[in-house]
């Protein structure tokens, strides 16, 4: 009996070591910035990424940061379309925006994110019927690759007021999963304290989805894990009218994101800017002068 236990204890400590080394291996390859962040880049973040725009310089710089070294380490590639720098821009805001608040965060679940032309099915099909699918995280032979619909993407940055966006989603999703669990319980980010109550709080509100009185995305009541999801594009795009409706759910999150984000300054975006445009940095320059100094 010894003899099995002392075989069974070396190997899990095996088992474990195994463990250690991938993810210190991971760590250890993961790529830094060295280079300046392109002019042309920091244009398509202040057309297009409200978030970017609510920060201050600081944190527009580690914002900037982490997006090239968001690239540096996910390949992001199309199926039937092609992509380019803009499409990479919004897929790595997507996936900065909810861990910004965690500078050291790495995603080390994801390999690589697949670009699809629009909807897509269970089979990944473009084209038939049932088609509903804008975004998914893989499992199986999947594993490490999220799939993103390219008009769900754009969509996602383009309206700012429908509490939606298809990218943050799957990227909360790749969150969630990072404790090895789906469950809608974050226990990388959720201290235990709140566990109890964020799962209590979930049910509530998944009740008050199928009661209809609730302004919430009816797909959050699907379960915990959509629920997480759901909320999440919510907190990020429209943060003071979840503060108003829901401030339990509001206080949680805040909790777990570690950012209060109804105290953001709401900057609308400009759309194209021009060079003798004003800078959106209200820096009282034209842009040619300032954030454009260099593109």
């Amino acid at each position: 009996m010894n003899k099995l236990f002392a075989i069974v204890l070396i190997l899990s400590l095996i088992m474990f070591l195994i463990f250690i080394g991938k993810s210190f291996n991971k760590q250890s390859i993961w790529k830094k910035p060295k280079k300046p962040f392109p002019p042309k880049w920091k244009k398509t973040l202040l057309e297009n990424v409200s978030f970017y725009m609510s920060l201050n310089p600081d944190d527009k710089q580690l914002f900037e940061y982490k997006i090239q070294e968001f690239l540096l380490n996910i390949q992001i590639n199309g199926v039937q379309t092609t992509v380019n720098e803009f499409d990479k821009i919004l897929v790595a805001a997507s996936a900065i925006i909810p861990i910004f608040a965690f500078p050291e965060w790495k995603y080390f679940n994801l390999k690589e994110v697949l670009l699809y032309p629009s909807l897509f099915n269970e089979n990944f099909d473009t084209d038939g019927k049932e088609r509903r699918i804008a975004g998914m995280v893989g499992t199986g032979y999947m594993e490490g690759k999220m799939i993103l619909s390219k008009q769900a993407l754009h969509l996602g940055f383009r309206n700012e007021s429908d509490k939606k966006n298809t990218a943050i989603h799957e990227f909360v999703h790749l969150i969630d999963k990072a404790d090895g669990n789906t469950d809608g319980i974050p226990e990388l980010l959720l201290e235990k304290q709140y566990t109890l109550p964020w799962i209590d709080l979930i049910q509530n509100k998944i009740e008050e989805i199928y009661d209809g009185e609730s302004d919430i995305n009816p797909y959050g009541a699907t379960n915990k894990t959509e629920f997480f999801a759901v909320i999440s594009e919510y907190f990020f795009e429209r943060p003071k009218l979840l503060k108003q409706k829901h401030p339990k759910l509001y206080s949680i999150l805040e909790e777990i994101f570690n950012q209060n984000m109804a105290s953001k300054p709401k900057k609308s975006l400009s759309g194209e800017i021009n060079r003798n445009d004003p800078c959106p940095c209200e820096s009282g320059k034209k842009y040619k002068k300032c954030c454009g100094k260099n593109s």
